[in-house]
């Protein structure tokens, strides 16, 4: 066991786990944050997905040891109350089916506008292939990533 220290949501937190720990169980178990899912376990489906230094991430393979001073955004951290223009334009297009994969999306069509403020669709579908939705849900979270970019 060691300490891990970094900064989540705008807090300093400290931690006493093992190293080698992924962040998510460290995010889910022990932080209480559980809008961070857990799917394959093996960084492909992106449901995981959180901003470490303004940066994507996959938290089920970064273990803890890897996060040490940085700083964490993780779904609940993204905005006090769902006014984030990605939250805004999620709800607006009815983005959403399962909802299972969607704070993976959120959070990686966040980077990607704080990167890009304007993607062309191009980008859009880059950026967006890395996290899975079962559902099929893209048609609709391209439109909602566009109209993000317009209300940003």
């Amino acid at each position: 066991m060691a300490i891990a220290k970094f900064r989540i949501n705008g807090q300093n937190k400290q931690v006493d786990v093992d190293p080698t720990m992924p962040l998510l169980w460290v995010l889910r178990d022990y932080l209480g944050l559980t809008g961070t899912k857990y799917s394959c376990g093996i960084a492909i489906c992106g449901a995981c997905t959180v901003h470490i230094d303004g940066n994507q991430a996959r938290s089920c393979v970064l273990p803890v040891s890897a996060v040490e001073g940085k700083e964490i955004t993780t779904i609940e951290g993204l905005s006090a109350d769902n006014d984030h223009p990605v939250q805004k334009a999620w709800i607006e297009q009815q983005v959403p089916q399962c909802g299972y994969c969607q704070s993976g999306q959120i959070m990686a069509a966040a980077s990607l506008l704080e990167n890009n403020p304007n993607p062309s669709e191009e980008e859009i579908v880059q950026t967006m292939d890395t996290v899975l939705c079962r559902c099929g849900a893209y048609p609709r979270i391209k439109k909602a990533i566009k109209r993000a970019s317009e209300i940003k």
